[in-house]
């Protein structure tokens, strides 16, 4: 039985210490280029994984079955290996949604703007329209397609959002001194959710603090994304609870106070 994570780059990567610490079975670290992906995907190698960047859309073609509600989105970070056939999830969704309801971060009704256009926007849109947001729009580099808007246009027409969520790796560790906008035009906005989780308070989060904006960073996201994972890795229930004290042992490990 082989679990573990296969990304591009793992090296600063907590989740190794989140599943080990969930199910006491070795977890794996992956990283792989994208020959060695192709070869790992084809190979099957493997009970379950979890899947990041860049290959949370690469799978799909891939996969045997496919989740209706990572179908919907478009991307799966945990794949499930039953006797030789693939199925996808996407356990994001479960993680980012209990990041909102944990946080008390109120999307309905609201306009809300999504910072990047990968497998991680995908899910998050998806989250804040469950969550009833008013408008959801996009903003890419390389805008295409409907609700899709450049930087400028945000800046220019859209100052007015009041929620903002960060789905780029703009101000992940190493890069802690990028960020993907400057909050200070927006000035209706109630609350940003930054999906990095390495570093703890990202540049972005840390100004909208100073803005007086309620922020959040994704740990409690990484933590509640992997709780579900292996409760499909399994076929077991694990109480909520495990969420929290995760994370709160993961914070005593990572915190620069100790």
């Amino acid at each position: 039985m082989r679990y573990g994570l296969i990304g591009e780059k793992l090296g600063h990567s907590h989740s190794k210490f989140i599943h080990e610490r969930m199910v006491a079975q070795e977890y794996e670290m992956i990283p792989l280029n994208q020959d060695e992906f192709d070869k790992f995907m084809m190979e099957k190698n493997f009970t379950g994984i979890n899947v990041t960047i860049p290959y949370k859309e690469k799978v799909i073609p891939y996969l045997d079955d496919i989740d209706s509600l990572a179908k919907k989105i478009g991307a799966v970070n945990t794949i499930v290996n039953s006797h030789g056939k693939l199925k996808g999830y996407n356990t994001d969704f479960y993680g980012l949604l209990y990041l909102f309801k944990r946080n008390e971060i109120d999307v309905k009704s609201k306009k809300c703007l999504v910072l990047g256009d990968g497998g991680t926007s995908k899910t998050a849109q998806a989250v804040l329209e469950e969550l009833g947001a008013k408008e959801i729009l996009v903003i890419s580099r390389n805008p295409q397609g409907d609700n899709r808007i450049s930087y400028k246009e945000a800046y220019d027409n859209h100052y007015d959002a009041n929620i903002i969520v960060n789905t780029t790796p703009l101000g992940m560790y190493p890069n802690i001194d990028a960020s993907p906008l400057d909050l200070n035009p927006f000035t209706l906005c109630s609350a940003l959710v930054d999906v990095i989780f390495n570093p703890l308070e990202t540049k972005l989060s840390l100004q909208a603090k100073s803005l007086g904006i309620k922020a959040v960073t994704g740990l409690a996201m990484l933590v509640a994304q992997a709780k579900q994972a292996e409760e499909y890795f399994r076929n077991i229930i694990l109480d909520d609870s495990v969420i929290d004290d995760v994370s709160q042992e993961l914070l005593k490990r990572i915190s620069p106070t100790n």
